[in-house]
């Protein structure tokens, strides 16, 4: 069952040519795409399903800064802001609140690695309030227990994962941009080596500025160029309710993560838990990402043959005159692993009994894609004229505006939203992507 997404219409015509042309249209794509067109820029946003319809709608909807690594704090910052601005900027409702984040716990360890945490954001001028014992179950009181601490986090917020991206994508439409639907890019034309085309199933656009936001499909696209870049998936499962049950907006515990959805259900999750289909491509990147899925092995199970079916992680080569993976497979909408979604129920409805007699609205999986060190990859390839904007991990919704902000600023040679230096892909590889250039 997908995920519940908002429905939009799009242009059908595939234009000659374009300044840029933006493959992808999740969160990312599209808010780096509205950012090119805020500038002016001649911008087309080719997506080969549904604006959204993979993982930037099979989200929680968290925007936040709290526990971020430190290297992506301050573009969850930025974004934060950016959030805030969209509404008004577009003239509809991504469904963005600054609601505050709300973290319990009664593990020590894990109180006491927030509060570290609190400190090192001070410096960073975030605001993160650490919960003693009575303050942490007062803001729980809905679960009815008692709980040893928690943090609070109040301009943190969440997003609406229904229709943060199709929001944002009539909103490139509005300043002139151009969204293309159900057409996927097969591929790039190069002259003397550089950028000069996209092949797309409809025909060429010509461009010699591309920017790669196709998540989970990414490393495999850019394979046909030759370029080789870590990264792998794991499928998440998670489920929504119905509206009816009086929680926190957005509550974090070891056990269960709530969030209150646009229509007033919830979704429930369990933090990290996943399971690792196989794929040509894990096998091929399994020593670079061995360490993590070793890290997080508890959360982590063995998955089955879906990441292979799907094609999104293949090693092959395909034509540009032919059918590809992405136009057998539009939308990658995996099964959810039931055993998950009982769990996670079982346990949202023990922690917090509001839910034991709300019904189930749906239930849906996503495919999340990673880089070996959790971090997302921007930065401009060896190609002259092709970005690469992916691997973002699970964070991309919440940092979405931010990183696409931060690629228009990238393709336009002004002066960057945020340091780029953390997220270029030449960590990863700088034999293949050549030295991290100065800004």
């Amino acid at each position: 069952m997908p995920a519940p997404l908002m429905q939009i219409e799009t242009d059908a015509v595939v234009p000659a040519q374009a300044d840029v042309v933006v493959i992808g249209g999740g969160i990312v794509g599209t808010c780096a795409a509205y950012y090119l067109a805020k500038r002016g820029v001649s911008v087309v946003l080719l997506e080969k399903g549904r604006i959204g319809a993979e993982q930037s709608s099979r989200n929680w909807g968290w925007c936040r800064q709290q526990n971020r690594d430190a290297r992506e704090l301050p573009i969850s910052t930025r974004s934060l802001d950016l959030w805030d601005d969209l509404s008004a900027e577009i003239g509809m409702d991504p469904g963005f609140r600054r609601c505050g984040l709300l973290y319990l716990s009664n593990d020590e360890a894990e109180i006491a690695g927030w509060a570290r945490w609190r400190d090192f954001a001070k410096g960073e001028g975030v605001v993160t309030h650490m919960l003693s014992a009575a303050e942490a179950s007062e803001r729980g009181h809905a679960s009815g227990r008692k709980w040893a601490g928690g943090v609070f986090s109040p301009t943190d917020g969440t997003a609406d994962p229904s229709r943060a991206a199709p929001v944002i994508a009539l909103g490139i439409e509005k300043l002139g941009g151009r969204v293309v639907q159900n057409c996927a890019a097969r591929g790039l034309e190069l002259e003397a080596g550089a950028v000069s085309g996209v092949v797309t199933e409809r025909g060429v656009i010509r461009t010699r500025t591309v920017v790669m936001a196709g998540g989970a499909w990414a490393s495999s696209f850019v394979r046909q160029m030759g370029l080789r870049f870590p990264q792998a998936s794991v499928r998440s499962s998670i489920l929504s309710v119905a509206p009816g049950a009086e929680l926190p907006d957005a509550v974090h515990t070891k056990y269960i993560s709530i969030t209150r959805r646009g229509d007033g259900g919830h979704t429930l999750a369990v933090s990290g838990a996943a399971r690792v289909d196989v794929t040509p491509q894990q096998v091929r990147f399994w020593g670079k990402f061995l360490p993590m899925f070793f890290k997080r092995r508890k959360s982590l199970a063995p998955g089955g043959v879906q990441g292979w079916q799907s094609g999104h992680e293949t090693l092959s080569r395909w034509a540009l005159d032919r059918e590809t993976p992405m136009e057998r497979m539009r939308i990658l909408d995996p099964r959810p692993d039931r055993s998950q979604i009982d769990l996670t129920l079982g346990r949202a409805r023990e922690i917090f009994p509001a839910l034991r007699d709300t019904p189930v609205a749906a239930s849906w999986a996503g495919y999340i894609d990673s880089t070996p060190d959790g971090v997302p990859a921007i930065g401009e390839t060896r190609i002259p004229g092709l970005m690469l904007a992916a691997g973002f991990s699970g964070h991309g919704f919440g940092i979405g505006p931010g990183a696409g902000h931060l690629i228009a600023d990238l393709v336009t040679g002004t002066d960057p939203i945020v340091d780029p230096k953390p997220y270029h892909p030449a960590r990863l590889d700088e034999s293949v992507w050549g030295k991290v250039a100065d800004f």
